[in-house]
């Protein structure tokens, strides 16, 4: 690996500036048909400033999937050997002539190296142009898109080109085709009496054999707090060191700001013991963290407050990042027109000691999102993974698309023009790299209604899920929802955590709130815990779930409380029942799991 570190870096500093060269003719890269609800307004503003994400290949990402699998496999004797930020970087570098054929197109277009940004590993390239500028390089044109429903404007294309002996040596360019909109998962809340109901009730104790004590508070069926989530996933007693290197981290993007007096109140209110703490505040691309009252978010509220709350007090990040995917069209200033997720994935990466238990709870639905940057993205998660990071994705809040039984009014239509009824999987939950969690609710637990699950149109199943999967789909009954889903598909959610009901604090009242991203933090938390038994016993992060979690589902059924109650309706269906595409394999039980991955065998 060293070798090929330093291989890497030769090679790059072999690579001079370079001068202008004619172009080949131009050859059209990727183009896709009109997409649904969106509508075409009128050309862009030719001196609308758009900075222009350039994807170099990686030739040796299958190297990298390869170590990520072995490093994540508990059956192998490289589990929990992860890899450095250098190591990967050396893994996904651009070949040197991809390198400099990008650099001699850019240079024919006045673009020298002071005005490019580059990715560490020099695999994107970044540079800020007038769309003038960006239609003569990809000869095609801009215009201002205006969606049906939400009303919201993006500068975009449908079609763009390249130089012909450029197409080897760039997967991508964006914004051009990426027409998603990024949005938080969480449903509507419901804002509490003005004097809320006690948090213990008089009902006895709700009997559950897998819980701490084998039983739960009766109040948790109505109302999810801090000791719910203890009692209900076997954690009561566990204490955190919160000093051996372990961190936990959410992401926040739309504006959502964490409120810290919230979170005081929050603390004050079920976890006393983390008063007067807090959370570092990281700004990416100068996203802000508004600490007026007003300015409070139920998503980012309900994400810190559970989260930290729950693992308290091992150190908290919150992530801002700026910029909504939506171009407003009567400011004709340099605007973030790319999705704000690749941006903090880009920073991220970039830095060498990352939270290792990360949870997201935004998504865009798959096929708004063009294959070739999907993919790419989900390699971005997988270089995370292979550093020891779990990266903690909600799966949703429309079930198996938009929520809707009705067949009279769903709302599930293609978007490639045929306007096709089919469920809607989510990205980047249905990347292969990342956990998607989907949701239960009350005591005993069922899945929650909204959960989103499904199966990817776009990523294979991979080996890890093949067992379980396969399981799922031999005792569906044949025919069930033919056409509908892709049962080839990578599968979500992997796994579920509570997601309604949940107490927290916005803008100094107290609410009630729900949603997949109630789960995600939840799980991600969960997760947290695990990594603070593991790094207190000298043992390395969990990193990339998945294959430990799918071989834990198959070897220690009660690592997970099975969830078999429930279906996710949407697209005029009653959507799936009970097992794999509602809630995984289910919901954690901390005890069970903290004995496996910290005991003898930690490896398989």
């Amino acid at each position: 690996m060293r070798t090929l570190i330093t291989w890497c870096a030769l090679a790059l500093a072999a690579v001079v500036s370079a001068a202008p060269a004619k172009e080949c003719a131009h050859k059209v890269k990727e183009s896709i048909p009109p997409p649904r609800l969106w509508v075409k307004e009128r050309p862009a503003p030719k001196d609308l400033t758009i900075e222009l994400r350039i994807a170099l290949p990686q030739p040796n990402f299958f190297e990298l999937e390869r170590h990520l699998y072995e490093v994540s496999d508990p059956f192998h004797e490289r589990y929990g050997q992860h890899l450095s930020k250098e190591e990967v970087e050396a893994l996904v570098t651009p070949h040197p002539e991809s390198i400099h054929s990008v650099n001699e197109w850019l240079a024919s277009h006045g673009l020298t190296e002071s005005a490019l940004t580059r990715s560490p590993a020099n695999d994107w390239v970044r540079v800020k142009v007038p769309i003038s500028l960006a239609e003569k390089m990809l000869d095609t044109e801009y215009h201002v898109w205006r969606h049906t429903k939400d009303d919201n404007y993006i500068v975009r294309t449908t079609s763009y080109s390249l130089p012909e002996n450029l197409h080897e040596h760039i997967d991508l360019v964006q914004p051009t085709t990426l027409f998603s909109t990024l949005r938080g998962m969480d449903t509507t809340f419901r804002f509490s009496q003005d004097t809320p109901a006690p948090l213990s009730a008089d009902a006895p104790p709700i009997n559950i054999p897998s819980a701490s004590g084998g039983k739960v508070d009766a109040s948790c069926n109505t109302t999810i707090t801090i000791s719910c989530i203890q009692q209900l996933y076997n954690a009561v007693g566990f204490k955190p060191s919160g000093k051996n290197g372990n961190q936990i981290g959410i992401t926040g993007y739309l504006e959502q700001f964490a409120n810290i007096a919230d979170l005081q109140s929050f603390y004050a209110d079920q976890r006393p013991d983390a008063l007067n703490s807090s959370f570092k505040f990281i700004s990416v691309k100068g996203g802000l963290n508004n600490q007026s009252i007003e300015e409070a978010g139920a998503e980012a509220n309900l994400d810190v407050q559970f989260a930290f709350g729950l693992t308290h007090p091992i150190p908290g990040t919150f992530y801002s990042t700026a910029g909504r995917p939506p171009f407003k069209p009567d400011v004709l200033t340099p605007t973030n027109t790319n999705e704000p997720y690749t941006d903090w994935l880009d920073f991220v990466l970039s830095h060498p000691n990352p939270p290792q238990s990360i949870s997201t709870s935004y998504a865009d639905d798959e096929q708004t999102v063009p294959e070739s940057f999907a993919k790419r993205a989900c390699n971005g998660f997988a270089q995370l993974g292979a550093r020891g990071v779990s990266l903690m994705f909600s799966s949703g809040d429309g079930g198996v698309g938009d929520g809707d039984s009705d067949p009279a009014t769903q709302q599930c239509f293609t978007n490639d023009g045929r306007n096709k009824t089919q469920f809607v999987p989510l990205f980047p939950p249905a990347c292969p790299f990342v956990t998607s969690v989907g949701g239960t609710v009350h005591v005993p637990e069922t899945a929650v209604f909204f959960s989103g699950g499904g199966f990817s149109n776009l990523f294979p199943r991979p080996a890890y899920q093949n067992s379980s999967v396969s399981q799922f789909l031999n005792k569906l009954p044949k025919g069930t929802y033919a056409g509908l889903f892709n049962p080839k598909g990578r599968a979500i959610p992997d796994v579920a955590a509570q997601a309604d009901f949940f107490r927290i604090f916005l803008s100094g009242r107290i609410i009630s709130i729900g949603g997949t991203s109630a789960a995600s933090p939840t799980f991600a938390g969960i997760v947290a815990l695990l990594n603070d038994a593991r790094l207190s016993k000298k043992l390395p992060s969990l990193g990339f779930l998945n294959p430990l979690l799918y071989a834990i589902g198959a070897n220690f059924p009660k690592g997970f409380n099975d969830i078999t109650i429930g279906n996710n309706p949407g697209c005029g269906t009653p959507g799936f029942n009970g097992w794999d595409p509602v809630t995984g394999l289910g919901t954690p039980n901390f005890g069970v799991l903290k004995d496996i991955v910290t005991g003898p065998l930690a490896r398989f």
